[in-house]
């Protein structure tokens, strides 16, 4: 069945985000977590700015045509398979306890005529080093600064060519904040969101009490883990237990990754920075399934549910974003579209493409509205 497809336009708000309220304290904080720049003209000159060259090696994980180089502590990953004239750049960014072996994804934006590029964001699939913590990080800003670094390279090896961020998960949120701080760059050309974590799913009043009581928590052990439990919709997704997939278990745990009081402190402010509303200032387009249950074995429908996320706090919270958000519901997808079966998972690509033509055509983006500040 073909996805449903939804365009949300929120009300417009005087107020730009992180500027006027920024005396708050809460406020003041978020925004050393989600502000790349606190320049608009330093994010222009960063994002263009050229790169030490870099030696591309054959991916140890996914193999030819698939190459890899060092990004700082990050991961880059490409695809050799590039068509010599993208219509676009396509960057994926990962969700947590996640890394990038989704082959069949790169191959569809290929095939589309778009040059693929995926990260691996520092302590995370391919960055993580002995001693790290996996997937950890106190401060969204760290994967923002990576997915800032991958796109200096882009610009550099695609010069003028627009760029679309696709991002999964706690991925998505992260891009959301990036985009957001970047809006009076016009950086990215849009922004594709595969089931991301913009809420983690309490009441409002639940909610606040857990944030302060979170960052006491982070505060004196930023590393104790607050919850930690296995993933059946990993383990069920892997070939050892009848699934499609095939990756590497130590980088995508199928008993987990802990949940540890600094990261999710981290996930919380940048939550709740998107509840007061962003500005991003290019099309987004939100993908979702249809429906949420369970992460247990005894869910019927684990291979046709978000098991992860709550779908309708997804789609609540979409149009907060920015003006110009576009909603596609998959039925039966998983929470990673990409590894959902073969019909939704055909369903998410198309939909994304048809969105894409749209998004990428001449004319369809304003010019970005100058604020002079990047928070």
């Amino acid at each position: 069945m073909a996805p449903e497809q939804r365009t949300t336009r929120p009300e417009q708000t005087h107020d730009t985000p992180g500027t006027s309220d920024a005396t708050d304290a809460t406020d003041a904080t978020d925004a050393t977590v989600t502000t790349v720049t606190t320049d608009t003209n330093d994010a222009s000159v960063a994002l263009t700015a050229s790169d030490p060259s870099q030696a591309w090696t054959t991916d140890p994980l996914l193999g030819t045509p698939f190459e890899t180089r060092a990004l700082g502590d990050a991961t880059l990953v490409r695809t050799a398979a590039t068509p010599s004239d993208p219509r676009a750049v396509v960057l994926y960014l990962h969700g947590y306890n996640d890394y990038f072996f989704q082959a069949h994804l790169a191959e569809a934006f290929t095939d589309a005529g778009y040059a693929f590029y995926a990260l691996d964001a520092r302590r995370c699939g391919r960055s993580l080093r002995d001693g790290d913590v996996p997937h950890y990080q106190d401060d969204l800003h760290e994967q923002a600064n990576d997915l800032s670094n991958a796109v200096r390279v882009l610009r550099q090896r695609h010069p003028g060519v627009p760029l679309v961020v696709n991002a999964h998960s706690t991925g998505g949120l992260v891009a959301s904040l990036w985009a957001h701080s970047l809006r009076d760059a016009g950086v990215p050309d849009a922004l594709v969101l595969n089931s991301p974590f913009l809420d983690i799913g309490a009441s409002r009043w639940l909610r606040a009490a857990a944030s302060r009581v979170v960052d006491l928590g982070a505060q004196l052990a930023p590393q104790r883990p607050l919850t930690s439990a296995p993933s059946y919709y990993a383990t069920y997704q892997h070939v050892s237990a009848g699934g499609r997939w095939t990756f590497d278990t130590e980088l995508k745990r199928t008993t987990g990754v802990p949940a540890r009081a600094g990261w999710v402190r981290a996930v919380l402010r940048g939550q709740a920075r998107i509840a007061r509303r962003l500005a991003i200032s290019c099309p987004v387009l939100v993908a979702r399934s249809d429906a949420s249950g369970p992460d247990s074995p005894t869910n019927p429908d684990l291979d046709r549910q978000d098991t992860v996320l709550n779908v309708a706090n997804i789609s609540r919270d979409a149009p907060l974003l920015g003006d110009r958000v576009d909603e596609l519901v998959v039925e039966g997808g998983v929470h990673d579209l990409v590894l959902s079966a073969a019909e939704p998972r055909a369903a998410y690509l198309e939909g994304v493409l048809a969105w894409l033509d749209g998004a990428l055509a001449p004319g369809v983006r304003e010019p970005a509205v100058q604020t002079g500040t990047g928070a």
